[in-house]
């Protein structure tokens, strides 16, 4: 499998994960009124996914530089 392959897949499955984290059920888990050191426990687990998330997108994306010779050319040069 293709490096450029592996990071798109990664990357959906980040968006999947994304997705059912901000979604109602785990929502209503933390939709509580409970404190933690003053602060709500709903905004503590979105900002802390929201944290996480933009950490674990950048590892996805910064890992393993591709060589230039990797990426197919976007337009071909013909001599003339």
């Amino acid at each position: 499998m293709s490096p450029i392959r592996r990071k798109i897949q990664r990357l959906l499955v980040l968006f999947a994960f994304g997705c059912l984290a901000l979604n109602y059920p785990l929502l209503a888990l933390f939709n509580k009124i409970i404190l933690w050191h003053g602060i709500p426990v709903l905004y503590l687990y979105l900002f802390v996914f929201w944290v996480l998330f933009i950490l674990f997108i950048a590892i996805v994306t910064e890992s393993k530089k591709l060589p230039r010779s990797s990426f197919p050319p976007l337009f071909s040069r013909k001599s003339e």
